[in-house]
């Protein structure tokens, strides 16, 4: 059998049990309303949570970076590709989530890789070391894979059960005699199928009681979760005070590309020299940096962003909940609207489609089986009138399709 032949196999056992991932393109600039198949559509599928995608301050200063600083540097940092708006974005990333430094990544996902494998994997002048690394049942794939990339010689990994403090704190009590040269604990801020909050203030006293580092990627949390939207780390009242933060600039952002982890002074100068995603990696574009330059300053000067996107969500928390729907509770702008079974999320999402409402499904392998859910996500680029647009599609949708 050639290679060909396993791939058209697999494909055929993919479309078999339902989960065939399709793709619909949209046919305008990522907003509150897009447009599908010549069709207005409202938007509750992506991570657009502050609007920057296509705000006008940020389009503007992505033009103006291609007019002063090129479409491209063609080179990784270290050779010639810093230029003087990377210093500058790092600076303000770090000011912005209360960290020392921050060094920048092609996206997030090469951030945690980046970050687990330089520094456990490393010898860092002990020899035959160990770190125990304690993970988030419920972590992103990019922790799950950073870890993998943590040699098994160098590594314990560890499991914990999702957002279970207690369990984290026994299983760091009862490894608290074992010879480990470091102890890493690895959570989401914000998981991204349940837009539950890992309860940080928790995890923050139990790492600084067993001596642990606290690693939080926080990609669903930076401009969206606090007052000002620092992230969870200001929600829990620890701004400051966790180790480690990675995050993207690839959401709320922006939605373009790039990453960052922010952290000491020194962790982040070992990074640049020992992170293979960031050495080996060209950077940043240009346009991408200046633009996420003026959307963390609109972020800081202007208020009503953050607290726009707060208002639509708990009001479309509350009447979603009022047309009859289980959704997970929570105050995250990811709304998971929970149906069970997954021909119904994918039927009921082509449906809300033709409604004039873009929402995905998700369902097994990336939710547990029996699962199966549309997930929303609110944005402070939708109005009130495109939220009451999208709840009436949801009422009529889920009147005929019997779910409500």
């Amino acid at each position: 059998m050639n290679y060909l032949e396993l791939v058209a196999s697999e494909l055929s056992r993919i479309h078999e049990a339902n989960t065939f991932k399709y793709e619909t393109p949209l046919e305008s600039a990522q907003a509150g309303v897009v447009k599908v198949k010549g069709k207005p559509v409202v938007m509750l599928g992506s991570n657009n949570y502050l609007g920057m995608s296509n705000h006008p301050e940020v389009r503007t200063a992505a033009i103006e970076g291609i007019k002063k600083y090129g479409y491209g540097v063609a080179s990784v940092r270290f050779i010639c590709g810093t230029q003087t708006i990377h210093l500058e974005l790092e600076k303000k990333i770090s000011r912005f989530v209360g960290a020392e430094d921050t060094v920048l990544f092609s996206s997030c996902f090469a951030a945690n890789e980046g970050f687990f494998a330089s520094l456990v994997n490393e010898g860092l002048g002990v020899e035959n070391h160990k770190d125990a690394v304690y993970a988030d049942r419920l972590n992103h794939a990019s922790i799950i894979d950073g870890m993998r990339l943590c040699r098994p010689e160098t590594a314990d990994k560890k499991i914990y059960n999702h957002g279970d403090a207690s369990h984290l704190a026994q299983l760091l009590e009862e490894d608290k005699d074992k010879n480990y040269r470091l102890r890493i604990i690895a959570t989401d801020g914000v998981f991204s199928m349940e837009g539950d909050l890992a309860p940080l203030d928790k995890l923050v006293e139990i790492a600084q009681r067993y001596g642990a580092i606290i690693f939080v990627d926080d990609s669903h949390a930076i401009g969206i979760v606090g007052k000002r939207g620092r992230g969870t780390p200001e929600r829990f009242g620890v701004l400051g005070k966790v180790d480690v933060i990675s995050g993207t600039l690839g959401k709320a952002i922006g939605g373009a590309a790039g990453g960052y982890v922010s952290g000491k002074k020194e962790l982040i100068s070992y990074l640049r020299q020992k992170s293979r995603p960031y050495t080996f990696s060209n950077s940043l574009p240009p346009a991408i940096v200046t633009a996420c330059i003026a959307a963390l300053d609109l972020l800081t000067k202007d208020k009503t962003i953050v607290r726009r996107l707060h208002t639509n969500t708990a009001y479309f928390r509350k009447e979603i909940k009022s047309l009859g729907y289980k959704i997970l509770e929570g105050e995250h702008p990811i709304v998971p609207i929970m149906l069970g079974e997954t021909t119904l999320a994918q039927d009921m999402s082509a449906a809300m489609l033709k409604a004039g409402v873009y929402i995905k499904g998700l369902w097994f392998p990336v939710v547990p089986k029996g699962e199966a859910r549309l997930r929303a996500q609110v944005s402070a680029a939708l109005t009130k009138k495109d939220i009451d647009r999208a709840l009436d599609a949801f009422e009529s949708v889920g009147k005929k399709m019997k779910v409500i």
